[in-house]
């Protein structure tokens, strides 16, 4: 008779197969059993018809990787840590020394510092173009461009770049394109038809998981998806090399929050326009910046990829530009008074949250399109609009 410990780790006891819930099944794995050493050998985890190591695929992560392809019109999908290690992957995955990478003057910020930093040590030299003047991006292409990046809308500032005719540009050259596609989330428009009817997709969507994904604030994971099988595969390979993983409850708690995506990127846009046209009215906002306000740099081409034939979808940020009459100190303590937008990074919660940000160190130069003065960024959650329009009507007391 064996030990009652032995037992319970060795246990003969399979639950019948067949059950079926609304939520996928949590499968938290390092080691996976093979049934013999001829299936151990045969055994392929790299296009998902088997399981070799939990670091390389479960039912859980599989499931997830399946269902953002489907949110955004993808082949294939690899999950990461971070919004930012999807970004990493795509530059440590298609850059040698000697390439060089094109970046929008106004994307996310930690992908320039990367650039800047690891990426510029190993011998791969990056610029920045104006993403709102194709003819930049296209003096800029070289021999040496074997990666161009995207965002739409740009960072903080969140100027509109016409995605279509950026990406034709990249493609006519022979570069491939990464769209940060976070923005939109798969919901606002396609990466992989950015013109119906007329072929026109970028390589590879990037999504911080982080944001509309998750829907939470509390779980933070990326992914890189895309249509051609050969791209995906020296991503998934690097992917692997790298020994990058998600745990199987951030998964989980993904998976749960995916079905609601649409409603709530719907309802916080709703919410966001209100308040975005609201600050136009107040004295203290020099500029209020939103891809669905006409006037808004990029409005045209928002209004055409996302809302050819009605109100169209945006994201839950807005920026407003605060007179220079103020000074750094007052729109700090603007921004401190806030009580319903909390002090914070990230967005798409459920929470309201606020960031002033310096343009001076952020930009090379001025954006030509932004009015001067200091940048404030909203990023809108859950609560009620006209909660949130209050406690910035109280706020402005500050700047009065």
């Amino acid at each position: 008779m064996k030990h009652p410990s032995t037992t319970l780790i060795h246990h003969p006891y399979e639950p019948p197969q067949g059950f079926a819930s609304p939520v996928a099944g949590v499968f938290k794995a390092s080691t996976v059993f093979f049934p013999s050493v001829a299936a151990m050998r045969s055994r392929q985890w790299k296009d998902k018809t088997a399981y070799t190591y939990g670091l390389h695929g479960t039912p859980t992560t599989y499931m997830l990787e399946e269902r953002l392809c489907t949110l955004e019109g993808g082949l294939q999908c690899v999950l990461t840590p971070s919004g930012l290690s999807a970004i990493a992957l795509v530059a440590l995955a298609l850059l040698q020394s000697g390439d060089e990478v094109l970046l929008p003057d106004n994307c996310y910020e930690p992908n320039k510092t990367l650039m800047e930093g690891e990426l510029l040590g190993w011998g791969v030299r990056h610029r920045f173009y104006n993403p709102m003047d194709p003819r930049d991006l296209q003096s800029k292409l070289s021999s040496a461009t074997r990666l161009v990046w995207l965002e739409a809308p740009g960072s903080v500032t969140l100027e509109f770049p016409d995605l279509a005719q950026l990406t034709r540009l990249c493609q006519q050259h022979g570069a491939l394109v990464a769209l940060d596609n976070t923005w939109g989330a798969g919901v606002a428009f396609t990466p992989f038809d950015l013109t119906p009817g007329q072929p026109c997709a970028v390589d590879i969507s990037i999504q911080a998981l982080t944001k509309y994904p998750s829907g939470g604030g509390d779980v933070l994971m990326g992914s890189v998806i895309t249509r051609d099988a050969d791209l995906h595969m020296r991503i998934k390979l690097c992917h692997m090399r790298l020994g990058l993983n998600v745990g199987a409850n951030d998964a989980e708690m993904v998976l749960r929050s995916l079905p609601s995506i649409a409603l709530r990127y719907r309802a916080q846009d709703q919410s966001t326009r209100a308040l975005a046209v609201w600050c136009q009215t107040q004295a203290a906002f020099v500029q209020v910046l939103h891809p669905a306000l006409t006037g808004s740099p990029g409005h045209a081409h928002w209004q055409r990829l996302c809302a050819p034939q009605g109100q169209g979808a945006a994201a839950c940020l807005f920026s407003v530009v605060i007179d220079p009459r103020f000074t750094q100190p007052q729109v700090d303590a603007f921004c401190d008074r806030l009580q319903l937008f909390r002090l914070g990074y990230s967005w798409a919660g459920p929470v309201s949250l606020v960031v002033p940000y310096n343009l001076d160190r952020m930009r090379g130069a001025w954006p030509a399109a932004i009015a001067r003065g200091t940048l404030v960024r909203f990023a809108v959650g859950l609560e009620a609009t006209e909660d949130l329009q209050a406690d910035i009507a109280q706020a402005l007391a500050v700047l009065a």
